[in-house]
């Protein structure tokens, strides 16, 4: 079971899903889900290269998506570098910009 932080920006508040093992300094394969001020709530995957490629190569193991031979993820922001600090002075970033809506997907109530 994993933990949540949430992290107050200006114009958002990003909700850090990570692992009960993850160190948010160095975690690089997370979730996180922004809520705007508008109420309206966003959601994406955050992996580095590196943790993409574990998952591939444990996969060529497994079998799973014909044995590592590609990824696919509809909601995917790879990120240069890992940790929470990282992520989030990206989002900040982001939400300052007006950019969540179009780099997240969105969450709605079903979700």
């Amino acid at each position: 079971m994993g933990s949540s932080d949430a992290i107050r920006v200006p114009g958002a508040e990003i909700d850090f899903v990570l692992g009960a093992a993850d160190d948010p300094e160095t975690v690089d394969d997370f979730d996180v889900v922004v809520t705007l001020d508008d109420g309206t709530r966003w959601s994406a995957g955050l992996l580095t290269m590196g943790a993409i490629q574990r998952i591939m190569d444990r996969w060529a193991t497994t079998g799973e998506a014909e044995g590592g031979d590609f990824f696919q993820s509809d909601d995917l922001m790879i990120l240069r570098r890992p940790g929470v600090p990282f992520a989030t002075d990206l989002l900040r970033r982001l939400a300052a910009a007006g950019q969540i809506q179009y780099t997240l997907r969105q969450l709605h109530d079903d979700d």
